[in-house]
């Protein structure tokens, strides 16, 4: 019992600064909104619901403005303003579909239910409420999806060579995957698989497979929803005696003809199929060699170069969310409570702006590979208040880590890096007149990724973003690299200098040897 109250006392204590942290914070921020932690699943044809509610408790109807839109915040799917539902801004294709579930606004809480749910429903919506001056908003994502029946498994009989087994399955949306395994989950192909779709949207499945080894035992038909990820699956033991029985005597002569076709052709071919293997792959390894080498070399040229216009780059304060602290000497950014598990719009800009020329930094990355954050550029009129998402057509040329990977955001979304070292420091060089923007990861001296051909209207900035994780980013001076640059220039001089004296002192000496 005194075990197992001292275990308890450090969880408490916990709780109670969690929640005199929350409490703290919500003082200072009025109210906070929440909505669902999991996805909201709703069936083609069917209802979904989208609610919100509000912390502390307090009633939804002092809220001077309720909101639910998708990604921007004119795509409103319905608009409560000052106890009025504003028909007007809302968009045509959720118009008479829509209705704002009241009954549990004196609990703080506020529903949209929309009716008639499609495909192009599902994605991201924001919940956005509003009393005076201040705002808080909430994401929920609607997925359409439908869990169908379980398959049903049957043998159907003897059919080429093989037994055929029939797995059947209904009332699934989307399309499912389905697939055969055997009792080790090894899958195996299917011999056919069709499908239909009935007049509420919802798919049926049927597929066959023709088992030909008597051996095998146990095979289940799986049928994996892909938008939810859960899979229903059903398993049937095949008995030998359901095989169809062959001659004893057909197996053994085709085994013995096949041996010996075998040996007839290994001893015929052995050798020379031998020297070309070995061949081929000679040649295949110098030229995979020459194009890494290739790459490499390009890739340090460009690099290079962009070094040359190496500028010093230090943090703005007065552009950085309140919750990001800033070194003394703006070379660096981390979080003020590292304790605090955010992920959010978190960012501070460069002080130095960029409206020509060429110019060349590198960030350096605490704790990168095991966070989420955001580096680049933006336009120094990008919208950066509320939500926004990072694009080249928004105003930002970035990269960036997600829990999922390393990525370049541009316009039609985001495109996956394929990085060989993690990324320990980046260097970015911007080219403003040729509308060029690379990146580079300086653990191998690799290149990330390059915008080519940017569209820039007035001056540019660095734009740092921390998303969540113990990361920090740390500006590296670009001192070293201009004394390198002025070390070579008077190396070059001196040497220079060092071959006139070499080549007058020779003349000087042939000068006397023909007087004398």
């Amino acid at each position: 019992m005194e075990n197992c109250c001292q275990h308890a006392l450090p969880c408490h204590f916990t709780c109670l600064f969690v929640l005199a942290q929350l409490l703290t914070w919500v003082s200072t921020k009025e109210f906070l909104v929440f909505g669902p932690s999991e996805p909201i699943v709703a069936a083609p044809g069917g209802e979904a619901i989208l609610p919100c509610s509000l912390f502390p408790v307090m009633s939804v109807e002092n809220m001077e403005e309720l909101r639910w839109f998708r990604s921007r915040f004119s795509e409103a799917v319905f608009v409560y303003r000052n106890q009025q539902e504003q028909k007007e801004e809302q968009m045509a294709k959720y118009s008479g579909r829509t209705w704002l579930v009241k009954d549990q606004f004196h609990q703080g809480k506020a529903a949209v239910r929309i009716g008639n749910v499609q495909e192009p429903d599902s994605g991201i919506y924001v919940c956005f409420f509003k009393r005076g001056l201040f705002y808080e908003e909430a994401i929920l994502e609607l997925k359409v999806a439908v869990m169908g029946s379980v398959p049903e498994v049957h043998i159907k009989g003897p059919e080429d060579g093989g037994l055929c087994v029939v797995c059947m399955t209904s009332g699934w949306y989307p399309k499912p995957q389905v697939q055969w395994r055997d009792s080790r989950g090894e899958r195996l192909p299917a011999s056919s698989e069709n499908h239909t779709e009935d007049d509420e949207g919802l798919f049926s499945m049927k597929t066959t497979l023709v088992v030909r080894d008597s051996s095998l035992g146990n095979v289940t038909c799986s049928t994996f929803n892909p938008i939810l990820g859960q899979e229903k699956a059903m398993g049937m033991f095949i008995p030998e005696p359901f095989f169809p029985q062959a001659s004893p005597w057909i197996p053994a002569f085709a085994v013995s003809v096949t041996m010996m076709g075998l040996l007839v052709l290994g001893s015929i071919y052995f050798l020379r199929r031998e020297h070309l293997s070995k061949l081929q792959l000679r040649q295949e390894w110098k030229k995979m060699e020459g194009q890494v080498i290739l790459r490499r070399i390009c890739s340090f040229t460009a690099w290079r170069k962009a070094q040359l216009y190496a500028g010093s780059v230090t943090l703005d304060p007065d552009s950085a969310h309140p919750i990001l602290a800033i070194s003394q000497d703006r070379m660096s950014v981390t979080w003020k409570d590292t304790t605090m598990c955010l992920d959010g719009l978190f960012y501070v800009l460069g002080t130095e702006g960029i409206s020509s020329g060429r110019c060349y930094w590198e960030v350096k990355i605490k704790n990168g590979d095991s966070s989420r954050w955001i580096l680049g550029v933006c336009r120094e009129d990008v919208e950066r208040e509320g939500l926004y998402f990072e694009s080249p057509e928004k105003g930002f040329w970035t990269v960036g880590r997600t829990s999922s990977g390393y990525w370049a955001y541009i316009d039609n979304g985001r495109a996956s890096l394929s990085l060989r070292q993690v990324p320990e420091s980046v260097g970015v060089f911007v080219d403003y007149s040729e509308g060029d923007i690379s990146f580079y990861n300086m653990s191998d001296m690799s290149h990330i990724f390059s915008f080519h051909e940017a569209s820039f209207s007035g001056t540019l900035f660095p734009y740092f973003r921390l998303r969540s994780g113990d990361v920090s980013m740390i500006l590296s001076s670009m001192a070293h690299v201009s004394e390198r640059r002025e070390g070579r220039r008077k190396r070059g001089k001196k040497g220079r200098r060092g071959k006139r004296e070499k080549r007058g002192k020779k003349r000087k000496k042939e000068g006397r040897a023909l007087g004398a």
